[in-house]
């Protein structure tokens, strides 16, 4: 089947469909307004543009449907473990696996706008799964872009919200003992450490830190991108994975140098230009590899921060890993 792109895509069976889901949830933070996200970037005419301009044909979400509305009604939400909002995040996430995977199963690329960057744990566990089941159990890998690790477990954690916590959980490296708190997420929906990579850290607590070294996790701070460029260090990420690797892009817009992208909850000053965000994501799609992409923590309610500028990093990412090119 032909594709939008001039790029042969390795593992989509259809790579002209694009499966598209926007959540519209903020639990996994303190922060309100990174709901209303989604929606900022389909009225910003991102879907347009990928349906007109680059050709793809959509399915799943063309507007925003309530994720709220998964959330356990009537349910105390208590602080478990430390982690704030555990019951409302691990129904949301687990409700998004199920749709990641009902587009991904299909050989579908799947485009997910968040939200907070917790819904990562549900968009990179239905990949997985549907990865697994379509490719005879092959492994995915993870490029996490992104100003922090998100790899605290409850229990290193200062803040107790789950945004920073995905990637434990997605690894296994945080366990669970309820069912109703992230129970539902078996072992063919969890991902490898050794198919890890993150590019642009520069805000990393003390215990991720640690987590990272002892498990070996290949990440590139912002002082590997000064040090080396941004083209080598993809080559070396790149490398990292491998070249028969499915690849899963979750991009926090935070990534970003504030400059380009001020309206988010947790920006942290020298960080990527949008010139190298966008790079990553070509880079990426450049390899054949690239089949879902998460674009995370966009917050339109910081509107005297710069949210239409941010909105438009936020389309031009997404344009890039899906196949636009300056010539």
């Amino acid at each position: 089947m032909t594709s939008p792109s001039t790029i042969r895509q390795k593992f989509l069976t259809h790579p002209s469909e694009l499966g598209v889901v926007a959540v519209d949830f903020s639990g996994g933070q303190c922060k309100p307004g990174v709901d209303a996200a989604p929606n900022a970037l389909i009225s910003a005419g991102l879907l347009e543009q990928l349906r007109h301009d680059l050709g793809y044909d959509l399915h799943g979400d063309s507007d925003v449907h309530s994720y709220n509305d998964y959330i356990p009604k009537g349910v105390p939400d208590p602080d478990y473990r430390g982690m704030k909002n555990p019951l409302s995040v691990s129904a949301v996430t687990e409700t998004l696996s199920s749709r990641v995977y009902a587009q991904a199963k299909e050989g579908r690329f799947v485009l997910t706008l968040g939200g907070d960057h917790s819904i990562a744990i549900g968009t990179i566990s239905g990949m997985a799964k549907a990865i697994r089941e379509r490719l005879a159990g092959k492994d995915i890998a993870v490029i996490w872009v992104d100003a922090h690790a998100d790899i605290n477990t409850p229990e290193t954690s200062d803040s107790g919200n789950i945004h920073g916590m995905p990637v434990a959980f997605l690894t296994g490296l945080a366990k669970t003992d309820r069912k109703d708190i992230f129970g539902w997420l078996h072992t063919d929906q969890l991902i490898s450490v050794n198919k890890l990579v993150y590019i642009g850290l520069r805000d990393v607590d003390r215990g991720e830190k640690q987590i990272l070294r002892e498990n070996g996790i290949r990440a590139f701070s912002m002082h590997d991108i000064d040090r080396h460029g941004i083209g080598r260090v993809m080559e070396m990420a790149l490398a990292h994975i491998g070249s028969d690797t499915p690849i899963h892009l979750s991009f926090d817009v935070d990534a970003l140098d504030p400059q380009w992208a001020p309206s988010t909850g947790t920006p942290v000053r020298g960080g990527l230009t949008l010139r190298e965000g966008d790079y990553i994501a070509e880079c990426v799609h450049e390899t054949g590899q690239l089949i879902a992409m998460d674009l995370v923590e966009v917050n339109p309610s910081l509107e005297e921060k710069g949210a239409s500028e941010t909105i438009r990093a936020g389309c031009s990412l997404v344009r890039c890993a899906l196949g636009d090119t300056l010539l």
